[in-house]
């Protein structure tokens, strides 16, 4: 009894420490792909610009800076979703059950939305200071295109120009202290808690509904659309959060909000409604096929890797 409770645990244990490889492997690979629609996206929140929309500002990203432009930013953007990727699945994995055993009564989709804000607000501790470096690159562009910024006086944060990852996080530290690398710490939390809850639930009941259609287990390409969907709602749901997050993260020290909620009252009284959905847009476009991507990686990776018998927690769920 004794060597079956322990090889039940060590089996336990590598199954979640495999989840948090496929996950951060999947979410790395996701931001890579989608990275370009992400750098559209900042530019039109950031507001600077503020007349812009996506046509135009992904002209201007081409004309100025051309396709190296679209990929400003892309290491810390990388590095921080493989972070919060691997605590997002490896906590699904081992909080699901872990909430269940200890409240019988939890419903599965609470706990897995439970389960996946935990893992996702774990994560943030690395991905927010990649996502403040990642976003301040994005808003610069290339050093040509900043000069010129400057020079034509044009609407822009005063910060100064990185030239890299390394380099931004050291001068970021340096000018603004540890509080200017969590910029935005607390809106992050906050749009990302629901999105990830909501994330994990919506994908979990399409899959759910998909295997009982199917009578069997699913293809790459409808792990690939079950995903998107999952991934595109709840990105549009949370828009306002993130416009929000992307104001405060971008911002220099001459700040225009005190805090989130400071930000999300002035952007409403300044531009409305609409000011709050800004991005919207590529904001989906950006996590329909992140999603579907992510989601499908991690599927194939259970699939070719995971032993038979091994724990796949989405089917299980189901």
């Amino acid at each position: 009894m004794i060597a079956d409770s322990g090889g039940s645990r060590s089996a336990v244990s590598l199954s979640a420490w495999r989840e948090f490889l496929w996950g951060g492997l999947a979410c790395g690979f996701g931001e890579t792909i989608m990275h370009p629609v992400d750098t559209i996206k900042t530019r039109l929140q950031s507001g600077f610009g503020q007349n812009a929309n996506l046509v135009q500002v992904s002209k201007t990203i081409g004309a100025r800076d051309g396709i190296r432009g679209f990929y400003r930013g892309v290491f810390p953007g990388v590095t921080g979703s493989f972070v919060t990727g691997a605590t997002y699945f490896g906590f699904i994995e081992t909080t699901k059950d872990l909430l269940q055993e200890k409240r019988p009564n939890l419903p599965t989709p609470w706990a897995l939305f439970f389960a996946g804000a935990a893992g996702d607000a774990l994560g943030a501790v690395v991905y927010v200071p990649c996502e403040v470096i990642k976003q301040r690159m994005q808003v610069q562009g290339s050093r040509k295109a900043w000069e010129t910024a400057k020079q034509q006086q044009i609407k822009a944060p005063v910060f100064q120009y990185y030239s890299g990852m390394f380099h931004a996080a050291r001068a970021i530290h340096a000018q603004e202290g540890t509080r200017g690398l969590y910029a935005g710490l607390l809106s992050t939390i906050v749009r990302d808690i629901p999105f990830a809850g909501l994330q994990i639930v919506l994908y979990e009941a399409f899959r759910k509904t998909a295997l009982k259609v199917a009578n069997g287990d699913l293809s790459c390409s409808q792990d690939f659309l079950l995903g998107g969907a999952a991934g595109g709602f709840s990105a549009f749901l949370t828009t306002p959060f993130d416009v929000v997050k992307t104001r405060m993260q971008v911002q220099s020290t001459s700040a225009r909000y005190t805090g989130w909620l400071d930000a999300i009252t002035k952007i409403k009284e300044q531009e409305g409604i609409r000011g709050l959905f800004k991005g919207a847009g590529p904001r989906v476009m950006w996590w329909c096929p992140a999603s579907a991507l992510t989601f499908m990686a991690v599927e194939k990776l259970r699939r070719e890797f995971n032993d038979k018998g091994g724990l796949q927690i989405l089917s299980q769920a189901a």
